[in-house]
């Protein structure tokens, strides 16, 4: 396709608002070099659907993150309008922001990914928090949906249970045993049918892990590219990135999360992010400048892959 009039979609009512503003910031600048018209829409999920049809564009480039704008909500609406729209699909993005959905679909197609649990928060208690620290030893809890890192805790010592108990913003969590080893990122991109794995990036944080402030807080993090890990699980990250994209049916460009834990020489796959984060300092255009693609090229492929798709 060839739109001519795109609207770029920013903001959403979730934590995940600015990073959203900073990614629609560099795409809307690249999308004018392109020569398009564009047009910039802060959404406001109880007005959106009359907003679209006000401005009526070929095109929507999704520049949302976090809920309504990246968990297949969005998707379904233009879905229903028949207006295409950039990154993956309902069904790829409702089962990409859910972390078990996500991990159901990486052990059926033998990825490996750390042992967990699914609780609600109301069902939480220290009893079965120290069960858990009990079967996993460390431990990982995370939001079931959301992204960047929000609301994420680490319990490496039982009297940390105490502390965190009354302290979970998220209704539903996922608990997930911790693994100690390199965090490595790769970006995927499919275009003409063809889905590549970019490269592999290995982040060490100045904090705890990568959370949001080392993501999105210039110097908070060293980005090493290529990653510095044996060839073997260099190959692997490439491929497991690659096949998780596939499997889940996603369009555009994703970026997928592992830990490698060295000791053990196994590959984590930790969780897709299916509307990775475009701002000057994000890893995927650091991974395309590395292999010799601008981000301008990166907006114009994703244009072109723009889909209405279920």
């Amino acid at each position: 396709m060839n739109p001519k009039k795109i609207l770029v979609l920013q903001g959403g009512n979730n934590e995940e608002h600015e990073i959203s503003i900073a990614t629609a910031k560099e795409v809307n600048i690249a999308l004018k070099k392109l020569g398009y018209f564009t047009e910039l829409l802060t959404v406001n999920p109880n007005s959106f659907i009359e907003d679209i049809k006000n401005y009526n564009p070929d095109c929507c480039f999704n520049a949302l993150h976090g809920t309504f704008g990246e968990d297949g909500q969005i998707q379904k609406i233009l879905f229903n309008l028949k207006i295409p729209y950039t990154h993956s699909g309902i069904r790829a993005s409702y089962l990409g922001f859910n972390k078990e959905s996500t991990k159901k679909e990486a052990i059926k197609i033998g990825i490996l990914t750390p042992e967990y649990e699914v609780l609600d928060k109301n069902d939480l208690n220290y009893n079965r928090l120290f069960k858990l620290f009990k079967k996993f030893g460390s431990f990982v809890i995370k939001p079931l949906k959301s992204g960047s890192s929000f609301g994420v805790r680490i319990i490496e010592k039982e009297e940390e249970i105490r502390k965190i108990i009354n302290n979970l913003e998220y209704s539903e969590l996922i608990i997930e045993k911790l693994i100690y080893g390199q965090e490595l990122t790769v970006s995927v991109l499919t275009e003409n049918n063809n889905t590549t794995a970019i490269e592999v990036t290995e982040i060490k944080s100045n904090n705890k892990f990568f959370d949001y402030s080392a993501k999105y807080t210039k110097g908070k993090s060293q980005h090493i590219l290529p990653a510095s890990v044996p060839k073997d699980i260099y190959n692997q990250c490439l491929e497991n990135a690659r096949n998780i994209h596939i499997s889940l049916d996603c369009n555009g460009v994703t970026r997928s999360d592992f830990i490698y834990d060295k000791i053990n020489n196994k590959l984590n796959f930790i969780e897709i992010n299916t509307q990775p984060g475009l701002t000057p300092i994000s890893l995927v255009p650091e991974q395309l400048k590395y292999r010799g693609k601008d981000f301008t090229n990166l907006i114009q492929v994703l244009v072109d892959q723009a889909r209405c798709q279920e």
